[in-house]
């Protein structure tokens, strides 16, 4: 999901702490300015890295069931980084991570349970699986506000990324070279890139550029309403529909329900994206220091979620469950009825971003630095953002040193966004997910670190580098609350 929107505090931290990684090292290499015949090597020891962070989320406006319901999520996310010199000029690192999450919103891809005889019928996901066990006899139930048993409640996201990283003999030029692999239930993901950074005037001025290519796949699932019209050809007394009672606005029977164009399957089940980064550092004095940013991001391909449905205002609806609660469709009362989709989310083949931006660095004293970030992005679904982020590290000794930071974000709707029943069906695209939608955002965060530069305290073989605990909480306009806590832990291998 988009680099050009919020979509998590997971996101974001991760955003952020790339940048300032970047800049950091850059600075740890600027600040060698001796360039004797003695050449240092790039990376002494081999180091592991264990991070791990834990993301609760609520909101009302669940992009999978048009635009309301319930948004809960919790996401846990344990990630190991190993960097090996492989010689004194090179790198080699090796980053493996899961997120294992709980999805309400995505659970409700099947929103129905079944009543009746069938009550101890195995719904999924998969319509596959429910037409092969499933007979008729129980009239199905289901909500927007509370999660149901779908397979996809729950997934595990997985990653490996392998980057290489090589050193001239001065110490001013880096080449890195990169892959990625990455797999959920619905996609999966190959990704491969690579850059440069070349260091001027006694190191104090950098310059890089780096470039990547995603190559990702969908294995669509799809709202199973639709996905069960499309395998029955639109006959509402067979397979999945067998035994179901289907009712219009005021509760009655009826077998008038139709999706858009009867709804066909996504044919192109792809998703590539190209970037190029351009980034630029100066040391200004022995206090101050700043860097600049550019990304051009082209996207080809599927770039709607199958998963989200979308209601369209100028077509009736229908429903499945009970028919005194649909007057109560929108209220989180409701407990036992769904409404049927009308399509899912479609958007334009192509996109175009062009964020740009600039970080900074000032020491005030040996006890505070100053910090600060800020991100323009733009591109041609019509969402412009602004990203202004100040952190506030403040030591309080050798090793302990504790880091406030504050975020806020605006951001304009895209051109295809509108709420739930707000879309016409006579549009060519068209979404009701709330992160293309006009939104402002704040997100408060509090760390403390400790480090010990010798590596006195030992695991094994391990000698702790540092730890680092962090919290943030973040709050949107549109009433998505989160939390997360993270936690890391640095070693050397001795």
């Amino acid at each position: 999901m988009g680099e050009n929107q919020e979509v998590g505090v997971v996101a974001i931290n991760r955003l952020l702490t790339s940048n300032f990684i970047i800049i950091f090292f850059l600075v740890g290499l600027n600040g060698q300015n001796n360039d004797s015949v003695f050449k240092k090597n790039v990376l002494d020891n081999p180091e592991v890295s264990f991070l791990t962070s834990y993301y609760s989320q609520d909101g009302d406006h669940a992009s999978v069931t048009g635009g309301i319901g319930t948004e809960k999520l919790t996401d846990f996310t344990p990630t190991v980084i190993i960097t090996m010199p492989l010689n004194p000029d090179e790198v080699l690192t090796f980053e493996v991570g899961i997120s294992a999450y709980s999805s309400a919103s995505s659970s409700n891809g099947n929103p129905f349970d079944i009543s009746g005889s069938s009550a101890g019928y195995d719904d999924d996901d998969d319509y596959d699986d429910d037409n092969e066990n499933y007979t008729g006899g129980g009239q199905k139930i289901g909500t927007p506000w509370i999660e149901s048993s779908g397979a996809s409640a729950s997934d595990i996201w997985s990653t490996i990324v392998v980057d290489h990283s090589k050193y001239s003999e001065d110490r001013n030029q880096i080449t890195n070279k990169n892959f990625s692999i990455a797999n959920e239930y619905d996609y999966n993901s190959i990704g491969f890139g690579g850059g440069i950074t070349k260091l001027y005037n006694q190191k104090n001025t950098s310059l890089s550029f780096a470039g990547k290519i995603f190559i990702d796949k969908w294995n669509p699932v799809y709202p199973t309403e639709l996905k069960a019209y499309s395998d029955e050809k639109g006959d509402l007394t067979n397979g999945y529909f067998s035994g179901v009672d289907i009712l219009d606005s005021t509760g009655q029977k009826s077998t008038n329900w139709a999706p858009k164009n009867n709804f066909n399957l996504i044919e192109n089940e792809w998703r590539n994206s190209y970037s190029i980064s351009l980034s630029g550092s100066q040391i200004v004095n022995e206090k101050f220091q700043f860097s600049l940013f550019m990304d051009l991001v082209y996207q080809k391909g599927w770039l709607a979620n199958p998963l989200q449905r979308v209601y369209f205002s100028d077509i009736d609806n229908y429903y499945i469950g009970n028919s005194e609660n649909i007057i109560n469709y929108t209220s989180k009362s409701n407990t036992d009825v769904f409404q049927l989709a009308d399509d899912i989310e479609r958007l334009p083949s192509s996109r175009f971003k062009s964020p740009f931006g600039f970080q900074s660095s000032y020491y005030i004293n040996e006890k505070l630095v100053f910090k600060n970030y800020f991100r323009r992005y733009q591109d041609d679904w019509g969402i412009t953002s602004n990203t202004y982020n100040v952190d506030l590290p403040i030591k309080l000794n050798e090793s302990f040193t504790i880091y406030p930071a504050y975020r806020k974000y605006t951001q304009t709707k895209s051109d295809f966004f509108a709420p739930y029943e707000s879309h016409l069906s006579t549009s060519q695209f068209y979404t009701s997910d709330y992160d293309l939608s006009e939104f402002s955002s704040e997100q408060f965060s509090f760390g403390v670190g400790y480090t010990d530069i010798f590596t006195n305290r030992k695991l094994f073989n391990l000698g702790l580098k540092s730890v680092n605990l962090n919290f943030s909480n973040y709050i949107r306009s549109d009433g998505l609350d989160a939390s997360i806590f993270s936690i890391s832990f640095d070693f050397e291998v001795n």
